[in-house]
Order: C-alpha cells, then sequence, then structure tokens
C-alpha cells in the first residue's frame, strides 16, 4: 500500500504523527505538505492528493486540517473519490468496511494526536467488506459517470 498524505496550516503537527504512524506500520507514503504556520488553501493540498488516489499513483490519501472539513470537501470534487471525514474508531472502521473510502480526512483542532493515530491504523488496516456494500458504491459510482 502506497499513501499520500497532506495537511494545511492547521493539520501539521498531526500529519508529522501520522508519518511516524505509517512508517511504524511500514507503510509506504508521499508527504504532500505543507511545511508553513502560515495561512495557506486547503484545495491547494486536498486536489493533488485525490488526484494522485483517483490515478492510481496511491492507493489511499490522508488529509488533515483544522478541522477536517474543508479538506474532505474538497477531496470529495474530484471524481471516484469517497473521502470520508472520522474523529471517532467507530467511524473510521465503518467508513472502510462500508464505504470503500480512499480518503481519510482529520481535523487537528477537533481530536488530539493519539487519537488521530488510532482512527489511521483502523482505517489503514481495515478491509472493505464488499457484498451489499459494493452495490451501494456501484450506485454512487453510476452517478459520477452520469455528470459531466
Amino acid at each position: 500500500m502506497k499513501v499520500a498524505i497532506a495537511s494545511d496550516h492547521g493539520g501539521i503537527n498531526i500529519r508529522k504523527e501520522i508519518i511516524n504512524l505509517l512508517e511504524e506500520l511500514n507503510i509506504e507514503y508521499e508527504d504532500m505538505g505543507c511545511e508553513c504556520e502560515t495561512s495557506v488553501d486547503y484545495p491547494d493540498y486536498a486536489l493533488p492528493v485525490a488526484k494522485k488516489v483517483v490515478n492510481g499513483e496511491v492507493d489511499r490519501g490522508i488529509l488533515i486540517c483544522g478541522t477536517g472539513i474543508g479538506m474532505s470537501i474538497a477531496a470529495n470534487k474530484v471524481k471516484g473519490i469517497r473521502c470520508a471525514l472520522a474523529h471517532d474508531t467507530f467511524s473510521a472502521q465503518a467508513t472502510r468496511e462500508h464505504n470503500d473510502t480512499n480518503i481519510l480526512a482529520m481535523g487537528e483542532r477537533v481530536i488530539g494526536p493519539g487519537l488521530a493515530r488510532d482512527i489511521a491504523k483502523i482505517w489503514l488496516t481495515t478491509e472493505f467488506q464488499g457484498g451489499r456494500h459494493a452495490t451501494r458504491i456501484g450506485k454512487i459510482s453510476e452517478y459520477e459517470k452520469e455528470q459531466n
């Protein structure tokens, strides 16, 4: 598995924590920034990660901003992305099992580094269940194909 990870200025600390987790789990990653503490625009980080996921350059993505909301909205504008905002471990597991999410968003101002690690680890290690869930994901994919 290869993961692209990025944050805006509001998610730098948790991004670094998740990079440590990826290294501990021996998961290959591409760190796509940011490295500044001054205000930046979250779409400038979310969209390149989302594009790498849909183009197959990486398997999954992780995005962190202050709340995770902006990153998830931006990422979900890219066809083929199923980005979920998770601030608890149950949602992290369910979003992989039921929704086959390919990007995880989190908010540094909402959760701390310990919980962020737990959420990311569960999300990274949980498999999609398929079955009835695959049918539902298929309906979303079909709708996306109809949109121009």
